[in-house]
């Protein structure tokens, strides 16, 4: 889709059940599809199903990822051949990751930062994307690294940071700080916190339209007028008090939201229903 002169791409690689303890499996087609309730709030599930949509944002020469999907099947010697993953999403556009120029994760959990690196058939641990500047806010660096102490065993969806040290050794990642950061003209990555302590946003503008990648702070479509996700946030009052903000600029300047984890509707400007909710104009559920 075209929001001014910038490019946005989702980029799905699939559905994922996510369970109660923080692992994930890819979602089997034999196992049904789930309804949208339990899909939003695992209703009658020990699990959640999920989408991961990375967003390819296309600027000139410049090519800029937000978040880096599961990584799946990215590893030399994996398991998981079959599994769409961000290089065969940019494939499909013709890109290759060398072409990432800018990688902005909106945090570090696992879901959304596992495909920042690979190992390699030597077993080195290498950057998925070797041309690009990994944007993170400094103060999720700090609290991912204080919880990995408690979460040393964790799976899933939480902290695992084996690989992102290597990025940090090589001096791959740019630390930033404050409320916001201008990343390239037009796009500004917004300190949110809530979810984590340093979950950031993304904000774009390109002459009178408007997109917006909220990250964690609404997951999904599903997530406009519920906020169900009060649990798996570090700040709940903060996360909410984010969201709420959020969803007023968008809907002021009617923004293309951008969907981290939807399954379906994956993006969307808002409009209100008579009820005064808010639904995507383009399609009002997923």
């Amino acid at each position: 889709m075209q929001i001014g002169s910038l490019t946005v791409e989702v980029l799905s690689e699939g559905k994922f059940e996510v369970f109660h303890d923080g692992h994930i499996n890819r979602f089997g087609e034999d196992e049904g599809e789930p309804s949208d309730a339990s899909a939003a709030t695992g209703a009658g599930r020990q699990s959640t199903i999920v989408g991961i949509n990375p967003i390819l944002v296309t600027y000139g020469d410049r090519k800029i990822l937000l978040d880096t999907g599961l990584g799946w099947g990215l590893d030399a010697g994996s398991s998981y051949t079959g599994v769409s993953n961000v290089n065969t999403n940019l494939a499909i556009f013709g890109l290759a990751p060398e072409d990432i120029t800018h990688v902005v994760l909106s945090h570090l959990h696992y879901d959304h930062a596992a495909g920042c690196s690979f190992t390699d058939s030597a077993s080195k641990t290498r950057a998925t994307f070797p041309n690009a500047t990994y944007y993170l806010h400094k103060e999720e660096w700090n609290f991912a690294l204080s919880r990995t102490v408690q979460e040393s065993h964790a799976r899933g969806t939480g902290y695992q940071l084996d690989e992102f040290y290597r990025l940090m050794a090589d001096a791959r990642v740019q630390l930033v700080s404050g409320k916001t950061t201008e990343l390239i003209e037009g796009i500004t990555l917004l300190h949110s916190g809530g979810h984590t302590p340093g979950h950031q946003a993304v904000y774009m503008q390109s002459g009178e339209e408007y997109a917006c990648y909220p990250g964690e702070l609404i997951p999904s479509s599903l997530h406009l007028n519920h906020y169900s996700t009060h649990q798996q946030d570090s700040n709940p009052v903060q996360a909410k008090k984010a969201k709420v903000r959020l969803l007023k600029k968008a809907y002021r300047e009617q923004a293309v939201l951008l969907f981290y984890h939807s399954q379906h509707g994956q993006s969307g400007r808002l409009i209100k229903d008579d009820d005064k909710q808010y639904v995507l104009a383009d399609i009002a559920r997923e």
